[in-house]
């Protein structure tokens, strides 16, 4: 495996490659990460990953400095996977002058669950994406359903700019408890990860309720977020969504059975976990 920091020298080392898969990632890579490498051997040959902690999507008192960095792992697990480049540019490399050019979502998607809770973090992704793509320019893209909002949003920028580069959704990788795999379940402690799992259980929960005729939605998502509540999490939201473009379902949308989809985020300590599942 090729580990390449500059611009340039990606560039070189992919010219003429026309079926290039490509998975962006922040490092500190799991079984979830080396799944997405998998799903994209399938779609595309070579297969580039990159890693990159991206500051413009961290909040003021959001946990930049202290993101996990497990570089030399995360090359051992990456060249196991059979990863033909590694892309890890640092700061300077990325961002040689400050990004003053941003990508913004529009502001029904953009500013909505965790927009609202995370101010300006859809445009730092958005925005790092965009340049990662520019650099790498790749056939196809691997992103997890874990992040769907983020999906449903860099699907939707790479249609609107007519990018050659199509989006593919892999399935949340989860722990034989039911948790999603994250990055930041390292945050936990024991006891907590023991709890963690109940996130994903209340939102099966909720499911079936939808799936049984419950129509009151927004009781639904009240007793939800009361249920963890007493648990002693502090949720942020859990919604009931249309899968379409993550606006809540009317009346019609449930009588004409529109895909749903109930989107999570809350903290268990001071670790924020975000999971969904599609109904």
């Amino acid at each position: 495996m090729k580990i390449i920091s500059s611009i340039e020298e990606l560039r070189d080392q992919l010219s003429g490659q026309l079926r290039t898969a490509f998975v962006p990632t922040m490092g500190n890579l799991h079984e979830g990460h080396l799944s997405l490498m998998r799903l994209a051997k399938k779609h595309g040959d070579p297969v580039v990953a990159s890693i990159f902690v991206n500051r413009l999507q961290f909040g003021p008192n959001e946990d930049f400095d202290k993101y996990p960095r497990t570089f030399q792992a995360d090359v051992e697990k990456l060249e196991k996977e059979g990863v033909y480049v590694l892309f890890a540019p640092t700061e300077k490399d990325l961002y040689p002058e400050p990004q003053e050019y941003r990508v913004r979502p529009p502001d029904d998607l953009g500013n909505i669950l965790e927009g609202e809770f995370r101010p300006g973090f859809f445009t730092g992704v958005t925005t790092v994406v965009l340049k990662l793509f520019s650099c790498v320019q790749p056939r196809v893209a691997v992103f997890g359903k874990k992040d769907y909002q983020q999906l449903m949003i860099v699907r939707n920028m790479s249609k609107q700019f007519a990018l050659p580069t199509e989006i593919i959704a892999a399935e949340t990788f989860r722990a034989e408890d039911g948790l999603a795999l994250s990055s930041r379940n390292m945050y936990l402690s024991p006891e907590e990860r023991a709890e963690a799992p109940a996130l994903y259980k209340v939102l099966n929960e909720v499911a079936a309720e939808v799936r049984g005729g419950h129509l009151d939605m927004f009781e639904l998502e009240r007793q939800a977020m009361a249920k963890l509540a007493t648990r002693n999490w502090k949720p942020d939201y859990i919604s009931i969504r249309k899968r379409a473009d993550l606006q809540p379902p009317s009346a019609g949308d449930i009588a004409q059975q529109s895909p749903l989809v109930v989107v999570a985020a809350a903290k268990l300590g001071g670790t924020r976990l975000i999971d969904n599942l599609e109904i």
